[in-house]
């Protein structure tokens, strides 16, 4: 039985929770209280970042496809997570997954690279996130430097990002919260950038709309350390939900007999979804539905298609 090296917690795992009084429960428009709301909030959320668990991978992606489920109502598209999510997972074998599952691509690709962004990287996730590349784009790594050597408080910091994206190319928002993630995590020295800001950005863009953030109002340092806070206790609150279903399924590693089960169960701590077609070279289809099924059946992953056939697992 192939179960080694699968991740193990020994004992239970304490999510950080955000108190309360961290989080806005309506309008602040005090700078300083934003920034105290922000700067608690995101001390909690630290605290479990540093701690990588071994779910951590699943948590980033779940976190990814709540911002380009976002970033799809912003740009005014109709997908919600479930269809992002199907965009994703059913396209064929290195096919294009087309303009929503780009846009997952973009967000998932901050769960799996060191921050940092260059030119070609701003390349990159401009053509997924459907943004024509304007040469102005180009300074913005340097802009990042700038802000990072000026040690500015972090939600500032990426504020100031956001601000000059939207003065170099309003049309270009998406970018601007995209960047925004990796200037959190390269201020406050994560090893990955946590998806976070854009699923606090509202809905879609439209003339006239009020509220939501948006980079041309005033204030946007206080309604971007708002969104910090209020996106930092999100966070906290989904790993809440996904440390308890992880350690179940830890929880029945021993009882799996199939073989290539330690590929599958670590594929669930470590991605959003699991189709259940996986194939590996220890595992078949038939066996991997066997096994899902069985998951399933001891309560410890969740089938989360709602489909009779090109099912879809997770924690």
């Amino acid at each position: 039985m192939d179960l080694a090296p699968i991740p193990a917690f020994g004992v239970p795992w304490t999510v950080p929770v955000v108190p309360g009084w961290a989080v806005p429960r309506g309008p602040v428009a005090d700078p300083a209280e934003a920034a105290f709301l922000a700067g608690a909030a995101l001390n909690c959320l630290d605290n479990l970042v540093r701690a990588e668990p071994a779910w951590a991978g699943a948590w980033r992606a779940r976190l990814a496809l709540q911002c380009a489920a976002a970033a799809a109502r912003h740009a005014g598209r109709s997908e919600d997570e479930n269809a992002l999510r199907d965009a994703w997972v059913l396209r064929p074998p290195h096919g294009d997954p087309g303009p929503s599952g780009r846009l997952f691509a973009a967000w998932r690709r901050l769960t799996e690279r060191s921050p940092g962004v260059d030119t070609a990287a701003l390349q990159s996730v401009c053509t997924l996130l459907g943004l024509g590349w304007n040469d102005r784009l180009a300074f913005l790594s340097d802009e990042i430097d700038q802000q990072l050597a000026a040690s500015r408080p972090a939600p500032l910091a990426a504020a100031a990002v956001v601000r000059t994206v939207a003065a170099v190319q309003p049309s270009a928002e998406l970018l601007g919260w995209w960047l925004a993630d990796q200037v959190l995590a390269l201020r406050l020295r994560w090893p990955l950038p946590v998806p976070l800001l854009m699923a606090e950005a509202g809905g879609p863009r439209r003339a006239g709309r009020r509220g939501g953030l948006s980079p041309q109002r005033d204030g946007l340092d206080v309604t971007v350390c708002v969104a910090v806070a209020r996106g930092a206790a999100r966070a906290c609150r989904l790993a809440a939900e996904i440390a308890p279903r992880a350690a179940r399924l830890d929880a029945v590693v021993p009882k799996l007999r199939a073989k290539g089960a330690g590929d599958a169960v670590r594929r669930l701590f470590g991605d959003d979804v699991v189709p259940g077609t996986l194939q590996t070279a220890a595992l078949s289809r038939f066996a991997a539905r066997r096994l899902f099924d069985r998951l399933v059946t001891l309560g410890a992953v969740r089938e989360l298609s709602g489909r009779s056939s090109f099912k879809l697992y997770g924690l």
